[in-house]
């Protein structure tokens, strides 16, 4: 029978497992990937771009005095500041509730067993907690000042959400050159 295997195995070359395929494919070493550094270019990018749903180019023509702009930024401002604080009316103890269990799952399986790809998901996934619970922040003082000063109000947020950026691409890229520096791919 083994014999027969054999053979068989020559004649038709030799057989591929399929997770090995995958994971030849799939690399999850997340920190020598380029893709993981291009999408937290992309993240912090379209962070720092949208705030609170409003584009920031807006923000901008309407700290310059262009009516139309101011207009857009209020509409914009009022609606997402209304969208915000009614979900986290509605189910803000949930969300944070899932929010503390995916980061203390992603924190223990990638610190405490030494998953590279849950340090990597982790180091996406708190800075989207981070900013959103600034969100939350910034729309319920807008919303307490009747969206007085909304432009300067905005531009603060956004300065806010870069200095997050920058401390986190920081703390992603340092951990990232240790990983890759102290891997040993025998272990």
């Amino acid at each position: 029978m083994l014999r027969a295997r054999q053979n068989e195995q020559q004649q038709t070359g030799p057989t591929v497992d399929f997770l090995e395929l995958v994971t030849e494919v799939i690399d999850l070493r997340s920190f020598s990937n380029l893709w993981y550094w291009i999408v937290l270019a992309i993240l912090w990018s379209t962070l720092s771009h949208w705030v609170l749903g409003v584009p920031f180019h807006i923000v901008a023509r309407a700290r310059r005095g262009h009516a139309e702009s101011a207009a857009d930024m209020r509409l914009l401002a009022e609606v997402n500041v209304r969208s915000i604080l009614g979900t986290i009316e509605a189910a803000g103890p949930g969300l944070v509730g899932m929010a503390a269990f995916v980061i203390t799952g992603l924190a223990v399986l990638g610190f405490g067993y030494g998953v590279e790809f849950c340090q990597a998901v982790l180091l996406l996934f708190l800075p989207l907690v981070c900013v959103g619970g600034l969100s939350v922040v910034t729309a319920r003082k807008l919303r307490a000042r009747e969206f007085d000063d909304l432009a300067g109000a905005l531009r603060l947020h956004r300065m806010m959400v870069q200095a997050m950026g920058v401390v986190f691409i920081f703390v992603t890229a340092m951990w990232g050159m240790y990983t890759n520096v102290t891997f040993n791919p025998l272990n």
